[in-house]
């Protein structure tokens, strides 16, 4: 309990303060059921996200290996397919927390290499990595997004308990305490004033 001087200014005061703290718990609260349950979709979200990825891997490393049977290894033609520079990164927010959004601009599939000394199986397995791409994209910000809320719902947790056990209770006191002593000098007061009415009658 913190020693306040037990004023009505003192009481004014801590009962503005008290009624800060609430507000400032119910919003915190509200934030941290939101971020919740973003977080929940966002689970989800990403569970789809991987079983859809473990799929598209298993069928672009079926292809692959389809295209290295039917064209002989591929090896040499892996350096001449280019780095993809269509992705982005940008930011939203979601009650003050900075989230990622991973941009893919995604381009007509233009394969790097010769189509006459390939075949269409090459192209299959070229198009499964590219759908692979797009995925890990799509899960990379799912991820992040998921770690990023995590730590902002820690963070309001510690505080809504700090406003609930510690800082609300502590006021809730300190209104009580300097309300019983006002209370108490009122009373002493009356007192000593019906002790000098009774007094000056005599």
């Amino acid at each position: 309990m913190s020693s306040v001087f037990p004023t009505k200014g003192n009481l004014i005061a801590t009962k503005k303060s008290l009624s800060l703290a609430q507000t400032g718990f119910d919003l915190m609260d509200r934030k941290r059921n939101i971020l919740i349950r973003e977080m929940m979709g966002m689970i989800d979200d990403a569970k789809v996200i991987q079983s859809r990825i473990n799929a598209a891997f298993a069928e672009a490393y079926a292809a692959l290996q389809t295209a290295n049977i039917t064209t002989g290894a591929i090896h040499s033609i892996v350096p001449g397919v280019g780095i993809d520079n269509g992705f982005s990164v940008l930011r939203r927010s979601v009650m003050g927390v900075e989230i990622p959004m991973v941009k893919y601009k995604k381009e007509v599939a233009r394969p790097a290499y010769a189509l006459l000394s390939t075949g269409t199986t090459l192209d299959i397995a070229y198009q499964k990595f590219s759908e692979v791409k797009e995925l890990c994209a799509r899960l990379a910000e799912v991820e992040n997004t998921i770690y990023r809320l995590a730590i902002a719902i820690k963070k309001t947790q510690k505080r809504v308990g700090a406003l609930k056990n510690i800082i609300i209770p502590d006021h809730e006191q300190t209104i009580a305490r300097i309300t019983e002593v006002l209370d108490e000098k009122e009373r002493e007061e009356f007192i000593r004033m019906k002790v000098i009415k009774a007094t000056k009658k005599k």
